[in-house]
């Protein structure tokens, strides 16, 4: 299955001095990434939020492989490795635009949490439908 893209341009104020991209920006793209990826398969969190489903992120991880720099056009490729079921796991690799090295890779966990209760709950299912179209196969 091909992963949902999402396209960032490195800015002036995500860098430090020498131009490379701060390492803790990153997650805020994984997150935009991940926003976007949910928002094209028609089912945005807002939308989630109404129908009283929280999903906090309960780990992240971001390994570092290579700098992304000022003005850089970035590609983070997001995929869901297995079906969603209490959890939902979100995998990151991000490329410079062109390139086939990846910069950095990394992982999100959200689970789905009731809003009211304020407890887990399993995958609703018309989000293990949707979401079933960026799984990929773990084998």
């Amino acid at each position: 299955m091909e992963p949902y893209i999402y396209r960032h341009r490195v800015r002036y104020r995500e860098c430090d001095p020498m131009g490379v991209a701060y390492h803790a920006h990153y997650l805020d793209w994984f997150e935009a990434a991940r926003t976007e990826m949910v928002r094209t398969l028609g089912l945005p969190y807002r939308q989630l939020e109404a129908l009283g489903i929280f999903m906090p992120v309960v780990a992240a991880t971001v390994r570092y492989h290579r700098p992304a720099y000022y003005d850089d056009l970035l590609e983070i490729h997001v995929r869901i490795p297995e079906p969603p079921r209490a959890r939902i796991r979100f995998a990151y690799l991000v490329f410079r635009e062109g390139e086939t090295e990846a910069l950095a890779s990394g992982e999100v966990v959200l689970c789905f949490l009731d809003r009211n209760r304020l407890r887990p709950i399993p995958a609703p299912e018309i989000v293990r439908q949707l979401w079933a179209h960026y799984a990929t196969d773990p084998r």
